[in-house]
């Protein structure tokens, strides 16, 4: 293995370098929240400060100009955005996610997606797609939903599922697999669908896209299946799969959200007093007992997350691939992160009285986004089953590690 990544022991002052990168401009991506709900997608004061700051590089491969950082680090700086907006957090989540395609490709097309552009994002939803063979490329004909940061994409990819040779037949591998076909599309070639009226994370303008037989050239395409194999001479931070990486991401998302919310319900606390009530918050004894078992689930759940990680992530260093018991460990911990989270934030939200039901306020956007969290997959509480199937004995769940 081609390893230049540090041990975990070393990873506090990098962290600290990065989480401080998101501290400088912290304050702006909260206070431009507001505006970007309106217009649904990260306003493009928040963007440029994001890509200042080349948040969305952090798992890009360093020979495509990225940061390629570990993935204990990843989880810090995300929990540190999600503070301040979580739609913020959740759209560097995943566009960290797709720019790990950058790892497999042609520097051709790597510069044309990042290299050419500081302010390069690639974007991807789930969806029906097919390709069609044709002289010079393929016909692709796609739609999909749920593109998280498709407003602010200056690229978007499609995982077709079905490829078909030029005499109609199904193109296979040599095991006879159908062949699954990445395509690569500048945004200004796709119209977005604008569905994206929604509850919570309403910043990420998760809009989808079509296409109808939208002609891509052979060099700005990638098999999957080669994607997959050549893991072997690439960092440790590919011997994780895509799932685990946005489980991680997401959750870590979830948890920032949480810790944000309690800084400020203990701000407010210091000098709101309810109507008809005696005391102030700080001094209300049922206020100390919430606040104090609250502060103890976000910090258990981020011990257990963060401690699962770093575990995985030195396996992987020393040998190659984290263990099967590790992979179920981090989906365990993220969804119970995300759920932990979840009941921290309904709990103080209810506490905080009439001040949380304001639409300026500090409350109302993160209940809001933590639901939202809460209801994508990683957040699925089926999750807890299929890891407790494992437990007692049964086969693991492959499909959620």
């Amino acid at each position: 293995m081609n390893e230049t990544s540090k041990s975990i022991i070393d990873y506090g002052d990098l962290a600290d370098h990065w989480v401080q990168r998101v501290k400088e401009i912290g304050p702006l991506l909260e206070a431009t929240a507001g505006e970007g709900e309106k217009i649904r997608e990260l306003t493009q004061e928040s963007m440029d400060a994001l890509h200042e700051q080349k948040l969305f590089r952090m798992l890009l491969a360093k020979k495509a100009g990225g940061e390629e950082l570990p993935l204990p680090v990843f989880c810090r700086v995300i929990e540190a955005i999600a503070k301040y907006d979580g739609s913020a957090a959740w759209c560097v989540g995943q566009g960290s996610g797709c720019s790990m395609l950058g790892a497999y490709l042609d520097s051709e097309i790597s510069n044309k997606i990042w290299g050419e552009n500081t302010n390069g994002v690639l974007a991807w939803g789930p969806g029906n797609s097919e390709a069609r063979a044709v002289e010079g490329g393929y016909l692709v004909t796609a739609k999909t939903m749920f593109v998280s940061g498709s407003h602010h994409a200056t690229w978007l990819a499609t995982h077709c599922s079905t490829v078909y040779e030029t005499d109609g037949s199904v193109r296979k591998s040599k095991s006879g697999k159908p062949v699954i076909l990445t395509t690569f599309i500048p945004a200004g070639e796709t119209q977005l669908s604008d569905n994206w009226h929604v509850f919570g994370l309403r910043n990420t303008g998760s809009d989808g896209f079509e296409l109808n037989e939208h002609f891509v050239p052979d060099e700005h395409t990638i098999v999957r299946a080669n994607m997959i194999d050549g893991t072997e001479n690439l960092s440790t931070l590919y011997n994780f799969s895509t799932m685990a990486i946005y489980a991680m991401g997401f959750a870590s998302v979830a948890l920032g959200i949480g810790d944000g919310f309690l800084e400020k319900f203990l701000e407010i606390a210091q000098n709101k007093k309810p109507r008809n009530a005696e005391d102030i918050l700080r001094e209300n004894p049922v206020v100390h007992d919430e606040v104090a078992r609250m502060r103890a689930k976000l910090r258990g759940a981020r011990r257990y997350l963060f401690g699962e990680v770093e575990e995985a992530w030195e396996e992987a260093t020393k040998f190659g691939s984290p263990t099967l018991e590790q992979r179920l460990e981090i989906r365990l911990a993220a969804t119970h992160a995300i759920h932990e989270a979840k009941c921290v934030v309904d709990t103080l939200f209810d506490t905080g009285g009439t001040s949380s039901i304001f639409m300026d306020g500090p409350f109302e956007r993160r209940l809001r986004d933590i639901h939202a969290v809460a209801l994508q997959i990683q957040g699925r509480k089926t999750h807890f089953r299929s890891v407790g199937e494992w437990l007692v004995g049964q086969p693991p769940n492959m499909g959620i590690i």
